[in-house]
């Protein structure tokens, strides 16, 4: 596409001449990952259950091929489009996991999936992006227009999450979710009282989880005290990367995942830790950081108050969702069942982290008018006030 006439006014040229190449590109290394690491860590996973050899393989290229077109697709996408879509999208998200309470899959003691003809779909993972993407508009309608109480309609539906979450129960995902509103309401300007109340708060209800819920008190156990309870895949993780070592093993050499039970989604890292050394390991995190920070520094510069909470809520989830795979995969914090993203199995994770990274860039491409929250503002808010 680098030959694309500066004359072609087509909407792909014009997609193409203002989109983030480098970050494009660093989401196209974590996709190539997932295809090479899904051929290496499924074949194992598909014999122990009986299915064909190749089943996840194929699934997770049709997946990842969806993804790409998606991320293609929506960051096309206009600012105002994208409001709209997030709007309905949280609405048709909240109601599809709550009715995972009644007719949900139970799967290890949680109802998260809703059965579907080639696939299992976990509706809360399209909480994430759309919800971030809706907290920012009503941040900045609040701003905006004071009789418009934005701040108190964002924690109601913040509550409603919280007790369907808290209810399947899906501990991990709440925690993302409650990052994300925390990070949007900081740099919208809350007071720091308020926010250091939402902090406390945050670490009660885990505290309450940890005695209510016996599977996280489990986990953190475990995590506290290893030499109490089973410790099977993390001893195991930690095993293939030993095994690696700086190099790996080589392409296909890798033993470790013949006896990792999800090797092929939560343990994925360990795979390539295995097979392809601390090197590649490295090179996937940085992969993941630059990703991150290159989406703040673009911030830096953006006026739109709505673009920075929108963008600075979804990059914050990507983020967090990366280093509770890696973080709980390298025994760092107790294990919790998170995709890494692009690189793990999972048709819901990669199509709601396609729709993240894709209004990622569609926020962050570059415009050549100004943004449409200005055009009929005499006084609009300056990124001084809106990051105070």
């Amino acid at each position: 596409m680098s030959g694309i006439s500066r004359s072609d006014n087509s909407l792909l040229a014009r997609w193409w001449r203002n989109i983030d190449h480098w970050m494009l590109g660093s989401v196209g290394l974590l996709i190539g990952f997932g295809y090479i690491l899904m051929m290496a860590a499924s074949p194992a996973v598909a014999q122990r259950i009986g299915a064909s050899r190749d089943v996840f393989i194929f699934k997770q290229v049709m997946f990842l091929s969806i993804a790409a077109l998606t991320i293609i697709f929506i960051s096309m996408l206009s600012t105002q489009t994208i409001k709209k879509l997030s709007i309905v999208g949280t609405f048709i998200a909240i109601l599809a996991t709550a009715y995972t309470l009644v007719h949900g899959m139970d799967i290890k003691g949680a109802k998260r999936w809703i059965a579907l003809p080639i696939m299992s779909l976990q509706p809360s993972e399209f909480l994430k992006p759309c919800f971030a993407i809706c907290t920012a508009w009503l941040l900045t309608e609040w701003k905006k227009r004071f009789y418009i109480p934005g701040i108190f309609i964002a924690l109601g539906v913040y509550a409603v999450i919280l007790f369907i979450l808290k209810s399947q129960p899906d501990i991990g995902m709440l925690a993302v979710i409650t990052a994300v509103l925390l990070t949007q309401l900081f740099i919208n300007g809350l007071n720091m009282f308020w926010i250091f109340s939402g902090l406390s708060g945050m670490i009660a209800a885990f505290v309450g989880a940890y005695v209510v819920l016996p599977h996280v008190r489990s986990r953190v156990e475990r995590f506290l005290h290893p030499e109490v309870g089973d410790h099977y895949q993390i001893d195991t993780a930690l095993r293939a990367f030993g095994n690696g070592g700086l190099w790996g093993r080589g392409p296909g050499e890798g033993r470790v995942k013949d006896l990792l039970p999800d090797a092929h989604a939560d343990f994925v890292f360990a795979v390539a830790g295995e097979e392809y050394g601390m090197i590649i390991c490295c090179l996937i995190i940085f992969i993941f950081c630059f990703i991150v920070v290159r989406t703040l520094l673009k911030l830096i510069k953006e006026d739109d108050p709505f673009i920075i909470l929108a963008a600075s809520g979804l990059i914050t989830g990507f983020g967090l969702q990366a280093f509770i795979n890696m973080g709980s995969t390298l025994h760092l914090i107790p294990t919790k069942g998170m995709t890494l993203p692009f690189i793990s199995y999972g048709g819901s994770s990669a199509l709601s982290i396609a729709l993240t990274i894709g209004m990622v860039l569609a926020l962050t491409r570059r415009r050549i008018e100004a943004p449409h929250f200005f055009k009929n503002n005499n006084q609009p808010f300056s990124k001084r006030s809106i990051l105070r």
